[in-house]
């Protein structure tokens, strides 16, 4: 491995400050000058991070549609929700290769892997593809032990208490 390698990051568990981090790291990026694809699986909606990100120049992506939590979904939801997944890796698939990045951030990616979302194998094409160079985050609370063998950081997030345990909901500007 050399200086101009692209090194695999991963920010995982159940704690909070995964997208935190990745976002902080998109920020220190494009204040190099580095420029910043960052996409966001899994959620649909607008949020406070992705404006940021965008006007600071960094391209932002996020999957189409709006089908709240897996969990909570019909088999005709999750048809729909994985086919909305799998576009979006394919088009930061094709993005990347495009503008050849230096810093990618595949936000909640480990989870749209793990809810079979996505595809396994998309996904690590996406990751052989990526130009010389381009660091690559990979947030999401559930690890991937093949994708865990090729990363050079593991950073674990530990939930030891959460506001949601006492029936606090998410807050704008805090946990979105």
């Amino acid at each position: 491995m050399t200086q101009k390698d692209g090194l695999i990051h991963i920010y995982r568990g159940d704690g909070k400050g995964k997208t935190t981090a990745a976002v902080g790291l998109a920020c220190r990026a494009l204040t190099h000058g580095l420029p910043v694809l960052f996409a966001q699986f899994l959620k649909s909606e607008a949020t406070g991070e992705a404006a940021a990100l965008e006007r600071l120049g960094a391209r932002v992506f996020r999957g189409r549609g709006s089908f709240g939590f897996v969990y909570q979904m019909d088999d005709e939801q999750r048809v729909a929700c994985a086919a909305a997944q799998g576009q979006l890796l394919a088009e930061v698939d094709e993005r990347m290769s495009v503008c050849a990045p230096g810093l990618v951030v595949l936000d909640e990616v480990l989870d749209a892997a793990f809810l079979q979302m996505i595809d396994e194998e998309g996904l690590r094409g996406l990751i052989d593809r990526r130009p010389p160079g381009c660091e690559l985050v990979c947030t999401g609370h559930l690890a991937l032990p093949w994708l865990e063998q090729r990363a050079d950081y593991i950073t674990e997030m530990r939930k030891h208490r959460h506001p949601y345990q006492s029936g606090v909901s998410a807050r704008a500007g805090i946990e979105y």
